[in-house]
């Protein structure tokens, strides 16, 4: 009799799954509804503490990743909340365009390659002019959060 295994998750891998990944407030991505996500193992397209949770599962497999507060994305850091000028996000794109509180701004990486994203926080305008307070934290970051997943192909 032969016993067929199923590819298994390791350090590395190559990935085709769905996932949701949700905090106290709610779903921040879900691609259950979307295509599938690709991706490998290492490369940073997911923290070090999931990709940890999804080592030795298989193929197929559907389940859920429980990881405490902050340790999906570390503790939320008072030094990723930055002012910004509304010059300086005119300059970036942004001229023309009217904003709210809440509302998610992509911003290119400084090698254009790239872009991040900040959540505006707060407007102020004084004696300098029109500012904006942008968090770069990530959304989850020092929340517990739910990694719900389906690992679909494992390469």
């Amino acid at each position: 009799m032969t016993v067929t295994t199923l590819p298994t998750v390791q350090a590395g891998s190559f990935l085709t799954l769905h996932y949701r990944m949700s905090g106290p407030s709610g779903v921040v991505v879900d691609t259950f509804d979307a295509a599938p996500a690709t991706l490998t193992l290492g490369t940073g397209a997911l923290s070090p503490a999931i990709e940890a949770g999804l080592i030795g599962l298989e193929e197929g497999c559907r389940t859920s990743i429980e990881l405490p507060a902050g340790a999906a994305f570390g503790p939320r850091s008072p030094d990723m909340q930055q002012w910004l000028s509304r010059k300086e996000l005119n300059d970036l794109g942004g001229a023309g365009e009217s904003f709210e509180v809440g509302e998610v701004v992509k911003f290119p990486t400084p090698d254009g390659q790239g872009e991040f994203a900040g959540v505006i926080k707060e407007f102020r305008t004084d004696a300098k002019g029109e500012a904006v307070l942008f968090d770069f934290n990530h959304p989850l970051a020092g929340q517990p959060v739910r990694f719900d997943v389906h690992v679909i192909g494992v390469l």
